[in-house]
């Protein structure tokens, strides 16, 4: 890290430390939308960056990767593979689901394929920390991840105050197992999930039965980031760049392999440092603070990428945007009710 970027992480590190405490006080809200929020409205007001601009890019960059590879330490994979028996048919078929309609929504819309695919992404792993992992690999650019987390955002409070009234007026069951699972696989962020997942244990007085649910099938969600992630990397690097002639078959592994973002090979390292520590008696609680400088990043992030994006471009823009993120929103929800009727989880 240059010294040249101190200025601007200062900058990043200024706007990122309010934002999360009040994300921890609003977290139907959260710590990244609240620091997005502040960056692009401070952007409004200081369009040259000058000598900050190389730290905030750093930020944008950089420490979103370290964010995501800190996230690895919040999966226990043994856990999540356990959960994933009853939901994993539920969370691929709704995976795929958003990805289709983003693909079909972007070429009869004509919006851009980057934008699209973090949409995409974003609505059916994990909101924010999907779309921190899929934009270095996609090569987004800031107003790209903007737009995408904006939209994220919107329907992530749709869904954390509308989902807990959908469940009862739908009969679900007052137990923590359906709608665990329906929160954990409809709600995109975590944040979002929590804040879902907690009204109604409020509700039904359930203590935290369904928050630790929902938030173990969210988390299932989350080790889809690396296949996705991975995917990406050949859809948007080996078309352009490996051609199928006899003269480049030799190294094709090796430029496959070339074109595996490092940051998710340390994503899942992490994730298995995690599962191999707490089988061998390790307590779990141990890797909270690498969850929570992992949100910290994010948060710090988000504040860079605000800063970079065009407020008033961003709300001219935005109709489209929004559309496709409502369209991927709807289907998950639909197919995931479908698959839990279905199913017998509801």
């Amino acid at each position: 890290m240059a010294l040249n970027n101190l200025y601007g992480i200062a900058v990043c590190l200024v706007i990122a430390i309010p934002a999360y405490i009040l994300g921890l006080q609003y977290p139907i809200v959260g710590g990244p939308i609240f620091a997005m929020l502040f960056g692009m409205v401070i952007a409004l007001f200081w369009t040259n960056h000058g000598k900050a601009q190389s730290g905030i890019k750093f930020v944008s960059k950089s420490v979103l990767q370290y964010a995501v590879i800190l996230l690895g330490f919040g999966l226990n994979l043994s856990v999540i593979l356990k959960t994933g028996q009853e939901s994993l048919p539920i969370i691929v078929t709704t995976i795929l689901t958003s990805l289709l309609v983003s693909f079909l929504l972007c070429k009869l819309m004509n919006l851009p394929t980057k934008l699209s695919t973090l949409i995409g992404v974003g609505s059916s792993i994990c909101g924010g920390s999907a779309i921190a992992a899929a934009a270095p690999v996609i090569k987004a650019n800031d107003k790209e991840i903007g737009q995408a987390i904006a939209v994220i955002f919107f329907f992530n409070v749709v869904a954390a105050i509308v989902f807990p009234y959908l469940g009862d007026a739908l009969n679900m069951s007052h137990t923590a197992e359906a709608f665990g699972v329906f929160a954990g696989t409809a709600v995109n962020d975590t944040s979002s999930v929590t804040a879902t997942a907690s009204t109604w244990d409020s509700m039904w007085h359930l203590g935290h039965e369904t928050l630790d649910k929902a938030v173990t099938v969210k988390l299932t969600r989350t080790l889809a980031i690396i296949p996705i992630t991975l995917c990406l990397a050949m859809m948007f690097n080996v078309r352009h760049d490996i051609k199928e002639t006899e003269a480049t078959k030799v190294n094709i592994f090796v430029k496959i392999y070339k074109m595996i973002p490092r940051f998710i090979l340390l994503f899942l390292l992490a994730s298995l440092i995690t599962t191999i520590c707490v089988n061998l008696g390790v307590d779990a609680s141990y890797f909270d603070i690498a969850k929570k400088i992992s949100l910290f990043f994010i948060i710090m992030a988000m504040s860079a990428i605000g800063l970079n994006c065009n407020l008033i471009a961003l709300i001219k823009t935005g109709a489209k945007p929004i559309f496709l993120g409502l369209c991927c929103w709807v289907s998950i929800t639909l197919v995931c009710l479908w698959l839990m009727k279905t199913l017998g989880i509801w």
